[in-house]
């Protein structure tokens, strides 16, 4: 017996077109946001970052391999963690295999992280993925785009992450307290995320998600947008299905798992 309410044919298509023009209002407004998002300034990149790749250590212009345009996403993988951040990998689950067709839109696409590509290969490997990975071991990448942050900053609150300042983290390498960061606009239960990791909530959450975008012009790469915490909703992949889903996102607290342990805890 269902415990959602019925109706006739009649009254489903009725109230579907009424919820057809609300989901048109929201594709017109997304397409004005995209278009506003297009229209931020540019800011040139000054340093001269370099990350280790399956061709070695290369500069940042490389991710762009040949193309005009190159998305980052940031992968929560510290070089403490034993395998990658759960959420990161679901999101993954998500974008890996779109490369190909990024690539052939003048768009260039890597994931980066801040463990060793080794520890990146193998997990990748695991995951069975396809997309490129960087390893920013050894530069201020993570650090300069806010997806990566100190124990001296977690513990004096000058983590400025999602465009906020976080109160500081009295305890930081105990972990007994945290600002918790929004994913979805809840708050889930971060020692669990952190024990899929094998760390502590302190290393666990100075790693942070985010997307960010870039462009080459003239031989200059420029930052034009970065994205963290709940602007990443739009490529988390699962979530846009379970939206259309009869009972929607139907959650409470981390229910997800790397894709080849669900039922191992």
């Amino acid at each position: 017996m269902t415990m959602h309410r019925t109706g006739t044919r009649k009254e489903w298509l009725s109230a579907r077109l009424s919820l057809l023009e609300q989901e048109k209002e929201l594709t017109r407004r997304s397409d004005e946001i995209a278009a506003n998002r297009q229209q931020l300034p540019w800011v040139k990149v000054e340093k001269d970052y370099r990350l280790e790749t399956e061709k070695g250590l290369v500069p940042l212009s490389a991710l762009f391999d040949g193309r005009s345009q190159l998305l980052v996403y940031h992968f929560m993988f510290g070089p403490d963690y034993t395998v990658g951040c759960p959420s990161c990998s679901s999101i993954a689950d998500g974008f890996n295999g779109i490369a190909v067709h990024l690539e052939n839109h003048d768009v260039a696409f890597s994931a980066v992280s801040r463990a060793p590509l080794a520890k990146l290969q193998e997990f990748k490997r695991r995951m069975g993925w396809t997309f490129n990975w960087a390893s920013s071991a050894d530069s201020d990448f993570n650090h300069d785009f806010n997806v990566w942050f100190t124990p001296e900053e977690q513990r004096n609150g000058d983590i400025e992450y999602n465009y906020r300042r976080e109160p500081p983290m009295p305890d930081a390498q105990a972990g007994k307290t945290m600002q918790q960061w929004e994913l979805r606009g809840s708050e889930g239960p971060v020692e669990l995320m952190a024990s899929m990791t094998g760390t502590d909530v302190a290393t666990y959450t100075r790693d942070r998600p985010g997307v960010s975008a870039f462009a080459l012009q003239g031989g200059e790469i420029y930052h034009t947008y970065s994205s963290y915490a709940r602007g990443l909703d739009g490529v988390w992949g699962m979530y846009q299905w379970l939206d259309r889903a009869p009972l929607g996102r139907n959650e409470t607290g981390v229910w997800w798992r790397h894709h080849d342990r669900y039922g191992a805890l």
